[in-house]
């Protein structure tokens, strides 16, 4: 199992309000892609820390989440919410299953 964490700093004209939207837009067009198990979106508690906002994905391995980032519902996520919102992202993948040797993710 991975979790696909995606870390973004958000432009400045992203109000708190509107991040709200996107918070909801992410989890509506991102469920609707089959590969994807569990979508969690979320804002910073603390003013302080350096991303805004991030979104959780999991997937079973790395194969699906390449077919995931080919779906037209991702692609319509990140040309229609990311592209026009964010900044900066960071994304990273962990493997969740314990003593899974993640060459075989």
């Amino acid at each position: 199992m991975i979790a696909y964490i995606s870390l973004y700093k958000l432009q400045p004209e992203v109000t708190p309000e509107k991040l709200e939207i996107l918070m909801s837009q992410a989890r509506v067009q991102l469920l609707r892609v089959p590969e994807i198990l569990t979508v969690k979106t979320g804002k910073r508690v603390n003013s302080s820390d350096a991303f805004p906002w991030f979104v959780y994905l999991e997937v079973e391995n790395m194969d699906k989440l390449a077919i995931c980032q080919d779906d037209p519902h991702y692609i319509k996520f990140r040309e229609e919410v990311l592209k026009p919102n964010i900044s900066e992202q960071e994304t990273t993948a962990f493997e969740m299953e314990p003593r899974k040797d993640v060459k075989y993710s």
